[in-house]
């Protein structure tokens, strides 16, 4: 599983790499293509614990923000 999802990773990553550095616009919407799906196909082969740690970092980041703890100096 971990090997299928560095895979999909290395796949998206570089798409994104193409869409970044190309200026054909069929190129473009091809590799963003490619990248979301790669992306959404990593999603289902991560390991629980990092689903888990994608679902809770937006909150734990609100809550944070709630208590005055900024972000922007790093």
């Amino acid at each position: 599983m971990l090997l299928v999802l560095l895979i999909t990773l290395t796949i998206t990553f570089a798409a994104v790499c193409v869409v970044v550095n190309t200026t054909e616009e069929i190129v473009q919407l091809a590799a963003a293509f490619t990248a979301m799906i790669c992306l959404l196909v990593s999603l289902v082969f991560a390991p629980v614990w990092l689903k888990v740690l994608i679902v809770l970092a937006p909150m734990v980041i609100k809550k944070l923000a709630i208590a005055g703890i900024s972000f922007t100096h790093l």
